[in-house]
């Protein structure tokens, strides 16, 4: 069995480019890894697949049941119910295996995102579909969940698609890789690391190449100018305007020179080297290496004046019915970098709703959220537009610099969740926050992206809290950590 993907495009009605240009791929039994740059078309291209929407072009064959398992987690599958009540074999396992309990369905839109998300993983398995898609299937969640829902794709046997920018999970589930970039698509075989090791020997081979285009090109113009210069040279050698009708010897001269066809020689040699700088600069126009960038976002942004910015009280905060998260007395201060750790479902997200709701008026701070709202979507692409050209210069650098397309965001109002998270940092920045508020910020991102707001975050010279799974990120960032556990039928905050 598998999967044929044959010159598909597609444009966005709000785009000027295309996000996928004649896309040719085959998928096999087994797993696939889509990967690229936020926006670059992975989950367009899985709508696509999956027939929820349709190309501008091109064709799938053959027909074959396929199921979408989305992106984002707030949405409930629509076999949700069915899931629920059903108690044949797989799906017995599949809640056992991802510790679904029995109440979960009933009430979706109260539990975390981690949880809704096993939610959705084992209502795309249960279907047993001939090609699943899996869109950020491991965001939101821990690592044990992670390590469960590996073992869960493992044993699926029909024709996979990973869309993930999670390099474990990539490297133990794929064979091979499609990488997407600049609306073109090209298979890699193996997992991540093996392909991106051969993309990066790709680029550094694309940026020795450039270089001796443009080497050449700037040697070829010189020749060509020498060349037109010659020729020009030959061109009034031909002319009689300043010779005198008495003058023999210089009217000889040009029949001989004539005669001997030098100036159609010249004119040919001129002529050569111009089209030669044509083709050396079509050349240099398809060698397209992608920019990469190395600065320092937060150069103007100050600490507090306020040596403490924040204090919570030792409380209990109420999580679900029976279930309280203990908090000991917090403090944060104007630089500390704090992460926030702990199991799904542990009261980490309420616990930053409720900091939220105590900052005082006078700090100034910036909130991102694990999920941003339809409204803040809106909200962040109508800023962009309502900015002076000079802070619009400033939040496209940023923008940039966590390796997204700015012109992209700009021409058109969509943009991946990757891309409005940093849209939200960039345009957040202008107001030179005091305190910065990450909630899983990694979720949804590239790699290259990851990598950049790591430094970014790192530089940051206010207080930071930021939640996440991404064990990399905190041994990086983290100077405290607030770690929560269980406790007691709840959960208890510690500070280490």
């Amino acid at each position: 069995m598998q999967l044929n993907v044959t010159n598909i495009s597609y444009t966005y009605p709000s785009s000027a480019e295309p996000v996928l240009n004649k896309v040719t791929a085959t998928f096999q039994a087994g797993w696939t890894g889509m990967i690229g740059d936020n926006g670059s078309g992975k989950t367009t291209l899985a709508l696509i697949v999956c027939k929820l929407l349709h190309p501008c072009s091109g064709s799938i064959s053959p027909k074959l049941l396929s199921q979408y398992c989305e992106q984002t987690p707030s949405t409930a599958p629509s076999s949700l119910e069915e899931f629920a009540l059903a108690y044949d074999r797989n799906a017995i396992h599949l809640r056992s295996k991802l510790d679904i309990e029995e109440d979960w369905a009933w009430r979706y839109e109260e539990l975390s995102n981690g949880q809704q998300k096993r939610l959705q993983v084992a209502c795309a398995l249960w279907q047993e579909p001939d090609v699943l898609v899996l869109d950020e299937p491991t965001n939101h969640v821990d690592s044990t969940t992670k390590r469960k829902i590996l073992e869960c794709l493992q044993s699926f046997k029909g024709i996979g698609l990973l869309i993930s920018h999670d390099r474990e999970l990539l490297d133990e589930l794929c064979e091979q890789c499609l990488v997407l970039s600049n609306g073109l698509a090209s298979m890699h075989p193996g997992g991540f690391t093996k392909v991106a090791l051969q993309m990066e020997i790709q680029r550094n081979s694309a940026i020795r190449n450039r270089k001796k285009a443009q080497l050449e090109r700037k040697r070829i113009q010189a020749e060509a100018q020498r060349r037109r210069e010659a020729a020009e040279r030959c061109q009034s050698h031909k002319s009689l305007k300043g010779t005198g009708k008495k003058d023999s010897d210089a009217r000889e001269k040009r029949g001989r020179y004539i005669i001997s066809g030098q100036d159609g020689k010249r004119k040919k040699l001129a002529a050569d080297m111009d089209k030669r700088l044509c083709i050396t600069t079509e050349k240099l126009s398809r060698n397209h290496v992608e920019k990469r960038y190395d600065s320092n976002l937060w150069l103007d942004a100050r600490q507090s004046r306020n040596k403490i910015i924040l204090h919570l009280e030792e409380s209990q905060l109420p999580l679900h019915e029976g279930c309280f998260l203990t908090i000991p007395s917090l403090w944060v201060g104007n630089s500390t970098h704090i992460c926030l750790v702990g199991n799904n479902g542990s009261g980490k997200t309420c616990l930053i709703k409720k900091i939220l709701t105590t900052l005082p008026s006078w700090l100034n701070f910036l909130y991102i959220p694990q999920e941003p709202s339809a409204k803040q979507k809106e909200q962040a692409l109508k800023s962009l537009h309502n900015l002076s050209e000079k802070e619009i210069g400033q939040v496209l650098s940023v923008i940039a610099q966590l390796n997204s397309a700015p012109e992209r965001i700009l021409r058109g109002n969509v943009a991946s969740p990757g891309e409005l998270r940093k849209l939200m940092l960039a345009l957040g920045s202008l107001s030179k926050p005091e305190l910065l508020i990450m909630d899983e910020p990694t979720n949804y991102l590239d790699l290259g992206s990851t990598l950049a707001l790591e430094r970014m975050i790192e530089s940051f010279p206010g207080a930071l809290i930021l939640v996440s799974h991404d064990t990399e990120l905190v041994k990086r960032i983290s100077e405290e950590t607030w770690a929560i556990s269980p406790y007691q039928g709840g959960y208890k905050l510690t500070v280490e």
